[in-house]
């Protein structure tokens, strides 16, 4: 993020063993090379899959209170010759054949609390059915925010489904009983934090005034690194000591942020060797996101933040490895989604990341990034839509007009009523340190940081800013006395 890291200049390339033990080898690599859109013609029959309201087939993640609803169509590779219509089930064992294939152990989400009205129709001439609404609510047996998995599987007479894209799983969390950040108006602010320099809790100190709502829904730990051990050939997560302590002491520096409802991401960048988020092979990426799960696994992450810088790239690529792309930058993020799809996978929008293009699936299906990203955040003070760098990506996914405060490049009131009134709902602040003097006080004419979370406020959420204190009170000015104890020192 162009900011001067200087733990990396120091990190030791020598043999290292990842937190979460060797990895296990993959199969075959997948082909990413372009593939003709009209993946579905191979035959001369419409083909159906299950697709989402977004577009998305597969899968998708909700998160929900009380009782919740999602709805899904049946889509067609071509228009169809005569009605159609197909079932849409409850189907247990897809779920063990998913775990099966992807070495994961998720729990069914009861069928009891799931109702299915509906069978998909699709008229004569079209190649889309009517929505079919999956409704589900919360039950006693439920565990809050666990991951739940409702398996959906197509059935027809009338027409041949897609072998994979004929099972839809719902990944769902019951948040009934969780605190949560969700405002009115839907904008969601992204604190990436240092890890190096800040306390994450110090997070916590910043609501809403009127709503009391946590003004932070997203905070990022920047950074952890993608490494290379050379003496296993194989890259692997690198906490440095600031990381691995908040990490370690996740009951102490993450639980807390959790419990108001704040997810908490790991950020994953270069670090000076031959290893980067953007020139792994496939199956090097497949290996990967197994790391980048068993972490979030591990420590109770919401989810991955990548960012492609500080590589330094070996030309021709070695074993493992490809030349740098934006095609590999995102196999790895498919990958990830692949091996976690009920977390966040999200990216930084600069070098090989500031496109994506679409990857191949197993059965040589097309997949648009929008399918495997959650959220792409622009670079500082840039602001266009995303729509043609990441197909696929709704709107309200794309983090517009970034703000460095460390520099105190802070966005201009126009461009965040620009997001607010033309549906962009990501926005993200860099570095925001309450013991910093430019928190309080004008940084050469430009303003404070607290100036720049007040504008946000005021314009997303039509609210003032109220900063507290540990204890809850209201802090209305700098007092250096009081200033130690009000707010969250680091303490390793």
């Amino acid at each position: 993020m162009k900011y001067n890291i200087s733990f990396k200049k120091n990190v030791m390339l020598t043999a290292f063993i990842a937190v979460m033990g060797m990895f296990t080898a993959c199969d075959d690599s997948i082909d990413v090379t372009s593939v003709d859109e009209n993946q579905y013609t191979t035959s001369t029959d419409a083909i159906g899959y299950i697709v989402n309201n977004e577009g998305k087939r597969g899968n998708s993640s909700i998160e929900f209170r009380t009782e919740g609803s999602a709805d899904l169509f049946l889509g067609l590779s071509k228009n169809v010759e005569k009605d159609v219509t197909a079932k849409l089930v409850y189907q247990a064992d897809a779920l063990k054949a998913y775990n099966e294939t992807n070495n994961t152990d998720y729990e069914l989400f009861p069928q009891e609390l799931v109702t299915l009205e509906q069978a998909f129709s699709v008229k004569k001439g079209s190649k889309k059915s009517e929505k079919v609404e999956v409704k589900f609510k919360t039950g006693a047996t439920l565990v809050a925010n666990k991951t739940y998995v409702i398996p959906l599987q197509s059935e027809s007479a009338d027409v041949k489904l897609s072998t994979t894209d004929s099972n839809y799983f719902i990944f769902i969390k019951d948040l009934t009983n969780v605190p949560d950040c969700n405002k009115a108006t839907g904008m969601k602010i992204i604190h990436c934090m240092s890890a190096n320099n800040t306390n994450p809790l110090n997070n916590l100190n910043f609501i809403l005034k009127d709503s009391k709502k946590q003004l932070f829904d997203w905070v990022i730990l920047f950074s952890s690194n993608i490494n290379y051990n050379a003496e296993t050939g194989r890259v692997y997560i690198y906490h440095n000591p600031n990381c691995e302590h908040i990490l370690s002491n996740r009951d102490k520096y993450i639980k807390p942020l959790q419990d108001r409802g704040i997810k908490v991401l790991l950020s994953v960048l270069g670090n000076h060797d031959r290893s980067g988020i953007n020139n792994l092979s496939d199956e090097t990426a497949r290996e990967f996101a197994q790391e980048i799960k068993m972490t979030c696994d591990a420590y109770g992450l919401d989810g991955v933040f990548f960012d492609d810088e500080y590589s330094s790239y070996i030309n021709p690529a070695p074993v493992g490895f490809v030349s740098p792309s934006s095609a590999a930058a995102a196999r790895l993020c498919y990958e990830t989604k692949q091996a976690m799809p009920d977390r966040l996978v999200t990216t930084y929008v600069w070098a090989d990341l500031s496109s994506l293009p679409s990857v191949q699936d197993d059965e040589g299906n097309e997949v648009e990034p929008g399918n495997f990203v959650d959220c792409a955040i622009h670079d500082y003070g840039r602001g266009s839509d995303l729509s043609s760098s990441y197909p696929g990506l709704d709107k309200e996914n794309m983090g517009l007009y970034s703000q460095e405060f460390a520099q105190a490049r802070y966005a201009y009131e126009s461009n965040l009523v620009e997001m607010r009134d033309n549906g962009y709902k990501k926005h993200m602040i860099f570095v925001m340190d309450p013991f910093a003097d430019h928190f309080w006080f004008d940084n050469g004419g430009k303003g404070s940081q607290k100036e720049a979370l007040e504008k946000m406020t005021k314009t997303f959420f039509g609210e003032d800013l109220m900063v507290v204190d540990r204890d809850g009170n209201e802090v209305t000015e700098y007092d250096k006395n009081k200033f130690p104890n009000q707010f969250y020192k680091k303490d390793w």
